[in-house]
């Protein structure tokens, strides 16, 4: 299943000049980092550059990293109900730094109504547990090439 991704990614990086980069991100005081590394690691086997940025990151921390690094998607994952708070302060920050062409996905333990908004608010997609890392990766590309 991968490897079909990785052929769709290895077509993005022909449309964007460059493999999609992607910054993973764990805001707030979430411990748990299994998920975004599982992540992480599958976005760089199907062919993308990823940038993780480890744990207890502010918003301000993940932006200024998005922008250092180039990146045309940023990852958060957020375990701890801080969802509400974290992302639309990320996304207050993309405008102001004029980085609305940098897309946010988001995963994490988030309830379906509040999914609906982080996604009404301008996140592409909210991942729930159980997604798979097929979805999760084939949105991150796709997100990656709408830049």
């Amino acid at each position: 299943a991968l490897a079909a991704v990785r052929t769709r990614v290895n077509d993005a990086a022909r449309e964007l000049g460059g493999p999609p980069r992607i910054l993973i991100g764990k805001p707030g005081l979430d411990g748990h980092s299994n998920g975004a590394e599982q992540i992480a690691l599958a976005a760089r086997d199907a062919g993308m550059e990823v940038i993780y940025t480890g744990l207890r990151q502010t918003p301000e921390m993940i932006v200024s990293a998005a922008l250092q690094e180039d990146v045309q998607v940023i990852g958060l994952s957020i375990l701890s109900g801080a969802h509400n708070a974290i992302v639309p302060r990320i996304l207050g920050l993309l405008r102001e730094k004029d980085m609305q062409d940098v897309k946010v996905v988001v995963g994490g333990i988030i309830p379906d109504e509040d999914a609906v908004e982080l996604e009404r608010q301008g996140v592409v997609k909210v991942f729930q547990p159980g997604a798979s890392l097929e979805s999760i990766v084939t949105t991150v590309r796709g997100a990656a090439a709408r830049n």
